[in-house]
């Protein structure tokens, strides 16, 4: 009986340090004026969209603090389909907010999307996003998020939700 509340109480310990690290580490730059810039890797089955089939996409995301915690950027990205091939081209606007001690944000933005081939070739997304920034030193990250591209001209076809991993450097 004792030996199980010592192993009950040491998990705990070590849960609760390994909070403190994680929020101690994600004490990053979300004062105002501070610049960031992002690549991210999308796809490879990590979303989903109705009828596609194999997908790989990069997106680079550029942004400014423009009060404490709170990011606006723009963005630009590529995504390849199998089966076509098609190519989408990718224009953004967004929005973060940062929570200050813990790394975790949230987001939305409107993105519109291009599609190189087929009928159904323009999309306008509202796209909600949240996400956690692990920091590797005070000014790089890693940032897995996940997302919905809310489509709003075509929500069966263009809508689509998944898993990206973007790599930042804030300054």
């Amino acid at each position: 009986m004792h030996y199980e509340l010592n192993k009950r109480l040491m998990k705990k310990m070590f849960l609760a340090v390994l909070l403190a690290v994680i929020s101690v580490g994600a004490n990053a730059q979300f004062e105002k004026g501070t610049k960031y810039i992002n690549m991210s890797l999308t796809g490879l089955d990590l979303s989903y969209q109705k009828g596609k089939k194999f997908h790989f996409g990069l997106e680079g995301q550029a942004g400014y603090f423009v009060k404490q915690n709170w990011m606006v950027g723009g963005q630009l990205g590529y995504e390849y389909q199998g089966g076509g091939p098609i190519h989408i081209f990718d224009l953004g606007a967004n929005f973060r907010y940062y929570f200050q001690k813990s790394g975790v944000f949230v987001g939305g933005g409107l993105l519109y999307q291009h599609e190189s081939a087929g009928g159904k070739s323009n999309f306008l997304s509202f796209v909600p996003e949240a996400g956690y920034c692990f920091y590797l030193n005070r000014n790089i990250s890693i940032e897995p998020a996940v997302y919905c591209h809310i489509c709003m001209n075509d929500f069966e076809y263009g809508s689509k939700f998944g898993l990206k991993v973007g790599f930042s450097y804030y300054f």
